[in-house]
């Protein structure tokens, strides 16, 4: 699965949500991507078009112009039957170090983040 967006908002800490660490976008084809996690918490969740899944071993890799986020086979239904999902972002290098500090906060203990920048 496949999406573009211009530009990944991230929030590593939103202290008037409980320190929430939130990954979102809006897909040039309309489509809402979102995913959290709370310090607190063992797992992560993903919402693609406001359906939120809840998951654990997420994989995500992260470069200057595409964010990759892989999952589980038995997880699929997450991101509507596909393994992965790619986002072509356009996201201005300056506000890229925020989208990485957001990241490291999300998979901290229960994924996989690998950093191309």
């Amino acid at each position: 699965m496949q999406l573009t967006t211009a530009h990944l908002i991230a929030n590593p800490c939103d202290d008037e949500e409980d320190n929430l660490a939130m990954l979102c976008c809006h897909s040039n084809q309309g489509d809402m991507f979102l995913m959290t996690r709370y310090p607190d918490e063992d797992e992560l969740e993903i919402t693609l078009d406001g359906e939120p899944s809840t998951l654990d071993g997420v994989k995500v890799t992260l470069s200057p112009t595409r964010l990759l986020i892989e999952i589980a086979a038995a997880d699929v239904d997450a991101l509507n039957g596909a393994d992965h999902l790619e986002i072509l972002h356009g996201t201005a290098q300056a506000d890229l170090a925020e989208v990485e500090e957001t990241l490291r906060n999300i998979l901290k203990g229960t994924g996989t983040y690998i950093s191309e920048l």
